[in-house]
C-alpha cells in the first residue's frame, strides 16, 4: 500500500529526475492551451480537455474557458490540494502566472508545498485549516483578493455542497466542484457534518459529498450556470451567469458521465474493486438529504419508484 511518506519521496524523485522534462511537458501545455483557446463557445468538454498538473483534463477545460471568459482578476483559490503536485491550479500558477491561496488541513501538505520551489517563486499563500461552513467566509475574505475572483476549486470528499452554499463573501466567475457520481441524477447530499471524514462515515470511502444535480440546484440559486464535467465524470465546471457570454447552461442529465473509479474498501480498509452497481449497493441505506424537496431517507427510497 502506498503510504503519504512513500508517495512524497516518489515526487521528489521524478522531479530531480525530469527537471527537463517538466519544462518541455509545461511548453507542450502551452501549445495545447493555444489550440483549444480557439474553439468556440459551447464545445464538448471532451473535444478541449487536456491534463498537465490535473488528476483528468481539468487543466485543458479551464484553458479553453478562460480564453472566452473576461478574467479582470487573475487569481484561485483551492482547498484539498494535499501536496499540490496534483491539482486543478498548478498549471494556472505555472503557464498564466496567476496568484493563488491554497487551503488544507493537513499540517505535513503544508510544510511539503513550503518546501517546494513553487512556494517561493509565485504569490501562492498556503494555509491549514479544518474547512466548515462557519469558517469559510472569513478564510477566503484572508486571501484579500477582490470578490470578483477568477477561480475557485472545491474538493474535500465531503462537505462541498454545504460549503459552497455557506460562500458569500467572495464571488468566483469559474467554480469547479467535486461531485459523487454514484448518487446518479436526483438532487442529493450527504447531511452536513463539521468533521465530516469520508473513511469514518463509511468504511467503503463510498458516501461522501453530492450528486451533480445537487451541485446544480444550488448553483442556479447562486447565479451560475453548469457548462459540462471532466472525463472521469467527477468535477463539474460553473461559471458565473452575469459573464458567461456565449456560453449555454446544461442540464445534470446532458453533461452527467458515470464513474468508473473502482475505490471502494472492506471493513479492514483492504481495496475491494466493486463496479457498477455494486458500489451503490454498498451505500444504499445509508441516510441522504434531498435539497429540493428537504425530504431525508435511504438512497434505496429515493431511486425505489424511477
Amino acid at each position: 500500500m502506498l503510504t503519504r511518506k512513500k508517495i512524497k519521496s516518489t515526487y521528489e524523485r521524478i522531479k530531480k529526475r525530469n527537471h527537463h522534462s517538466l519544462r518541455s511537458v509545461l511548453l507542450q501545455g502551452k501549445q495545447m492551451s493555444w489550440q483549444v483557446a480557439a474553439l468556440p463557445p459551447n464545445t464538448d468538454f471532451r473535444r478541449v480537455g487536456f491534463g498537465v498538473f490535473s488528476q483528468s483534463d481539468e487543466d485543458g477545460i479551464l484553458q479553453y474557458l478562460l480564453a472566452h471568459i473576461p478574467m479582470p482578476n487573475h487569481t484561485f483559490i483551492e482547498f484539498g490540494a494535499e501536496y499540490y503536485e496534483e491539482s486543478n491550479t498548478r498549471f494556472l500558477l505555472l503557464n498564466n502566472r496567476w496568484q493563488g491561496m491554497l487551503l488544507d488541513a493537513s499540517d505535513e501538505d503544508i510544510r511539503y508545498i513550503k518546501a517546494d520551489s513553487i512556494y517561493w517563486q509565485h504569490d501562492l499563500q498556503v494555509h491549514r485549516a479544518w474547512i466548515t461552513r462557519e469558517n469559510i467566509d472569513a478564510l477566503l475574505a484572508s486571501s484579500g483578493f477582490a470578490q470578483d475572483m477568477g477561480l475557485l476549486s472545491i474538493d474535500i470528499d465531503g462537505n462541498e455542497y454545504w460549503i459552497w452554499e455557506a460562500i458569500v463573501t467572495l464571488r468566483p466567475r469559474i467554480v469547479i466542484v467535486e461531485f459523487n457520481g454514484l448518487f446518479g441524477l436526483q438532487p442529493l447530499v450527504v447531511p452536513y457534518k463539521e468533521d465530516f471524514q469520508r473513511a469514518a462515515a463509511h468504511h467503503s470511502t463510498l458516501y461522501y459529498g453530492s450528486s451533480l444535480a445537487a451541485l446544480h440546484y444550488l448553483a442556479q440559486k447562486k447565479g451560475y450556470i453548469l457548462l459540462g464535467t471532466n472525463l472521469f465524470g467527477h468535477n463539474a465546471f460553473f461559471v458565473r451567469s452575469d459573464v458567461a457570454g456565449d456560453f449555454k447552461g446544461l442540464s445534470p442529465a446532458e453533461v452527467y458521465r458515470p464513474s468508473h473509479f473502482r475505490e471502494s474498501r472492506d471493513a479492514a480498509g483492504r481495496l475491494t474493486y466493486a463496479r457498477g452497481e455494486q458500489r451503490v449497493e454498498l451505500i444504499k441505506d445509508l441516510p441522504f438529504f434531498n435539497v429540493q424537496t428537504g425530504v431525508t431517507a435511504a438512497l434505496r427510497d429515493f431511486y425505489a419508484n424511477t
